[in-house]
């Protein structure tokens, strides 16, 4: 790591490093990003793959009629019946399957909904009878994919923004100003719930929704250090020979600026995640039935007489931003110049 880094950087990463609480909650993160990322491996009703009369068969990608492994029908097998799989193990062939043997979607018919927990649910089931492990893995991915889309798309429109502002100044920054001041004045969750009940929110239209009013917090803090950095000495040298103002933008100011706004950014990350969770939970997020941590939190305040459902929504919600906002308090350490200068 020490080899890609400037001198500056070192000094950061080995402060960032020294705070242990931000440093073991970047890992812990990544790991249960990276597991996230493997749902379809880990939790599926599908086999991973079959080997069957010389053949390999990958079923959780692709799909397979009862044909291809001597069954009758040309559909689909359902895999949660033992009767393919029965007749494939017969003839010599080998399944393996996921580790937990359920999707998101895919209901247990065989125990009443919800169920506690057991070896066949780790975590139970919800009132729907699905995996609640299955479904909270999925909508780890959903979520953490969701709050890193969003916070890059506010990062990139909010930087923008106040580099412009601060940089040109004069008009340009007083219509920004007043264009903030009216923007940011309105009703953000009741306008979020209207445009979502006027329009089917997936994931990518609830994304652009969100981001209509995600990217002003980062704003002034840019536009502040673009005010003070444009009229130092270096910037004014670059600005008399002629350098071209994207240059300065970019080159000059903007790795200063990108210090103070890095420090935002776990928890920009935090909120995008907590106010995905809150419409997901009032109902008005990702269409119904998707894997989300506020589908499951609503679970868990409809169904009290089965506490593993709020348990669960509780520790995986409450455990993510907490890891978030101690990476946060990490990086805002290593990008202390007091502490890096001490």
């Amino acid at each position: 790591m020490k080899r890609f880094l400037n001198p500056l950087n070192q000094k950061r990463w080995k402060v960032f490093c020294n705070h242990r609480r931000g440093y073991i909650s970047l890992w812990l993160f990544l790991a249960v990003f990276i597991i996230s990322l493997l749902a379809d491996v880990l939790a599926n009703n599908r086999p991973l793959l079959i080997f069957y009369q010389g053949k390999v068969f990958t079923p959780f990608i692709n799909s397979y009629p009862e044909t291809a492994f001597g069954g009758e029908l040309e559909l689909e097998p359902d895999w949660q019946d033992d009767y393919i799989s029965q007749h494939i193990e017969a003839n010599g062939g080998i399944i393996i399957k996921a580790l937990i043997p359920f999707s998101y979607n895919s209901i247990n018919y065989q125990r009443p909904a919800p169920a506690r927990p057991s070896s066949e649910n780790w975590l139970g089931t919800d009132d729907q009878g699905r995996d609640v492990l299955a479904r909270a893995l999925y909508g780890l991915r959903t979520s953490i994919l969701f709050g890193l889309t969003l916070t890059l798309g506010s990062t990139l429109l909010g930087i923008t923004a106040g580099a412009l502002q601060g940089y040109y100044g004069g008009a340009v920054d007083l219509a920004g100003q007043r264009f903030l001041e009216i923007w940011s004045g309105l009703p953000v969750l009741y306008l979020l719930i209207i445009l979502s009940g006027l329009i089917d929110t997936g994931f990518w239209s609830l994304l652009i929704i969100l981001l209509l009013f995600s990217w002003m917090p980062l704003v002034d803090l840019v536009r502040a250090e673009f005010l003070k950095a444009k009229n130092y000495e270096y910037v004014l040298s670059a600005r008399a020979m002629g350098v071209q103002t994207h240059r300065i933008i970019t080159k000059h100011i903007l790795p200063n600026a990108l210090v103070s706004t890095l420090t935002y950014l776990p928890f920009i990350l935090c909120g995008a995640i907590t106010t995905l969770a809150s419409l997901d939970f009032l109902g008005f997020g990702l269409p119904a039935g998707s894997p989300s941590l506020g589908e499951l939190i609503a679970q868990g305040k409809n169904n009290l007489q089965a506490p593993w459902l709020g348990v669960t929504a509780f520790v995986i919600t409450s455990s993510l931003l907490i890891l978030l906002v101690f990476i946060g308090e990490g990086v805002r350490d290593a990008l202390d110049p007091r502490i890096i200068h001490d």
